[in-house]
């Protein structure tokens, strides 16, 4: 036991040590010391209150997303649609927020989750019964609609709700009601416990409940879980459709507390669904891994924002250090998952032998 967790320990720190090392001697090749510019990125992001709470406040969306795409993923159901649910989500409840007025702001901003929540569920509909009934590859389904959903929302944004008093392609702004804002001196709002708290009613269930152990059983053999009695097809709707509603949740989120009106680069680039599969892969798929990996991945962010201004190298050497991080988890997901590395062996094995 001990052994199969220090493995999983260093599964998730050597692409990380992989990816710093690779940064550091491209600082280095600058003409910076790696160590200045890392000790400022940690510095500004977890060793004061301001970079603290910032830290926390990026973390939100990532904390949902990497424990939505968990979900699906220990039950090997591949939902690659977690960033279109979350758009749909998002961009929806940002419509109600702006169009719809109403004077209590909490009755408001709920409205709004339940808004987000009912799109990003409704387009989780799609994959989840094309799989469950139809035996269609989810990964295929979520893939195309990702960039179906982009494609509607550009157009409803640049046409249909684009705000006309913009100088550039938005939509309204949420009304103040439906806004979370900022608390005290803080560079974090209420959706941080909002996330927080999601994020442990998900992990209770992955972990201590009934539906918990039945993604335990379908991810490590669906023959035999579906005929020993746990519907499997049941099982398949409930965890596609509740990764939806977190996606749902973290969408509107990231509307109301940091964005507030829908812009074609909402999400960021890659995209907080995709950041969220990244956080899932470096946290191996366990609640407290999310965490951790979900706070770590948001510091990376929030001190990105400090390098230009402390020191000589451009900020984005942190997308740089991300990219290779992504690198060198996929190439870590698809060896556990295909086995390349041991096919690479015996080949080679084959040819000299």
């Amino acid at each position: 036991m001990r052994n199969h967790i220090g493995k999983k320990i260093i599964n998730s720190i050597l692409p990380v040590a992989l990816a710093f090392t690779i940064g550091g001697i491209i600082i280095a090749l600058l003409g910076s010391n790696p160590f200045e510019v890392y000790g400022v990125m940690i510095r500004k992001s977890l060793m004061e209150m301001k970079g603290i709470t910032r830290t926390l406040q990026l973390a939100s969306p990532l904390l949902l997303t990497g424990i939505a795409i968990s979900l699906c993923f220990k039950a090997n159901i591949f939902n690659m649609g977690i960033e279109g649910q979350l758009v749909f989500g998002g961009f929806m409840a940002g419509i109600f927020g702006s169009y719809v007025t109403i004077p209590n702001p909490v009755l408001h901003i709920l409205l709004c989750f339940a808004v987000g929540i009912a799109c990003a569920l409704a387009f989780a509909l799609i994959p989840a019964v094309l799989r469950a009934y139809y035996h269609v590859d989810e990964m295929v389904v979520t893939l195309v609609l990702n960039y179906a959903m982009a494609k509607v929302l550009e157009y409803l944004s640049t046409s249909v709700f684009r705000d006309a008093g913009s100088g550039y392609v938005c939509t309204p702004a949420v009304q103040k009601t439906a806004k979370f804002f900022l608390l005290g001196k803080t560079k974090m709002t209420a959706f941080v416990f909002v996330s927080f708290a999601v994020f442990l009613i998900i992990s209770f269930i992955m972990t201590r409940t009934k539906l918990g152990y039945s993604i335990e059983a379908l991810g490590k053999n669906p023959d035999f879980a579906e005929a020993t009695g746990l519907h499997s097809r049941k099982k398949v709707m409930t965890l596609m459709l509740l990764s939806g509603a977190v996606s749902g949740i973290a969408g509107t989120g990231w509307m109301l507390a940091e964005k507030t009106f829908y812009t074609l680069d909402f999400s960021g680039s890659p995209g907080l669904g995709w950041d969220g599969m990244l956080i899932a892969l470096l946290g191996r798929h366990s609640p407290a891994g999310i965490f951790v990996a979900a706070i770590f991945y948001s510091a990376l962010k929030t001190g990105s924002e400090k390098i230009g201004l402390y020191t000589d190298v451009p900020n984005e050497i942190v997308s740089v250090i991300q990219g290779l991080m992504i690198l060198f988890l996929s190439i870590q997901f698809l060896d556990e998952r295909f086995g390349l590395f041991e096919k690479l062996k015996q080949k080679k094995a084959d040819k000299e032998g």
